[in-house]
């Protein structure tokens, strides 16, 4: 009989990978970028950085930087836009209910002034609690841990999952974040902040008790509280919506559930939510 192939060699205990690096945009990207920031700052348009330079500072995980988010507050989006347009960039209001872009050549950015389920606006809360940094050279602020945590929570796409994200975030400020704002952002979307700290001490069992006891009461309290009650009132609802605005399409167009994104239990019409669903499969 023919020899097997030898089987690979285990990996000696105690090696380790070299650290992943995230892919730097290109001096054009960041050139744009710049002009972006200073351009706004100029025209007096408050904003914050978002996505990896506002995530990696926070959590020490290096992030792909060719993407560049900023958060506009949500009544500022139409003036950010004009601003812009008038320094030559190209703009559009790609989704009237959560995003802009501003383009120059082929490097674009990111406007962002809500989420894509309608949960997360930006509001002044952003803007009160963001710290100060440094951004390809420019002085700017950056989106708050606990907003960015808020925002995250809901990411459950197929194609997408933030979870891991919100478990980081966790991770490096369990015991700095101000739970109390934090708590209050969720509002009666608490279950999906209390599922994620779950998460949390499952991932890392020895670290849970990191999140400060008098939260995970709070929240386990309502909890039971839900429990002992009666659900008769609530209806056929389906806030699935919130997390997956693709997999959760059954229960809202078969199944005769209520969307829990749609006003006034949420915070879209029903214009926004038709625009929303046509784009699944695109990239924002």
């Amino acid at each position: 009989m023919p020899e097997s192939p030898p089987l690979p060699k285990p990996e000696r205990r105690g090696t380790r990978r070299p650290p992943r690096r995230g892919n730097l945009a290109s001096p054009a990207a960041q050139g744009v970028y710049q002009r972006v920031m200073r351009t706004l700052d100029a025209g007096g348009v408050p904003f914050l950085v978002g996505g990896a330079y506002a995530f990696t500072p926070v959590t020490g995980i290096p992030r792909s930087t060719k993407d560049f988010d900023l958060f506009v507050a949500h009544d500022d989006i139409h003036r950010a836009l004009a601003v812009l347009a008038a320094d030559g960039f190209r703009t559009e209001l790609t989704f009237p209910h959560w995003l802009g872009k501003a383009f120059r050549g082929k490097e674009f950015v990111d406007l962002i002034f809500s989420s894509g389920n309608g949960v997360a606006p930006v509001d002044a809360g952003w803007f009160a609690h963001a710290p100060r940094g440094t951004v390809l050279g420019v002085d700017v602020r950056l989106a708050p841990a606990e907003e960015m945590l808020w925002s995250k929570a809901f990411v459950m796409e197929r194609e997408r999952y933030d979870g891991h994200d919100v478990i980081h975030l966790l991770r490096s400020r369990a015991e700095s974040l101000d739970w109390r704002r934090l708590i209050d952002r969720f509002g009666e979307n608490w279950r999906v902040l209390l599922a994620q700290c779950v998460l949390f001490g499952f991932v890392y069992p020895g670290e849970r008790t990191r999140i400060p006891r008098w939260a995970m009461d709070e929240l386990l309290g309502r909890l039971a509280g839900e429990l002992g009650g009666d659900a008769e009132g609530v209806g056929r609802l389906c806030r699935g919506t919130i997390l997956s605005r693709q997999q959760y399409l059954p229960d809202v167009t078969e199944w005769d559930y209520a969307d829990g994104r749609l006003a006034p239990l949420g915070n879209m019409s029903a214009a926004e939510i038709a625009d929303w669903t046509a784009a699944i499969g695109t990239k924002p």
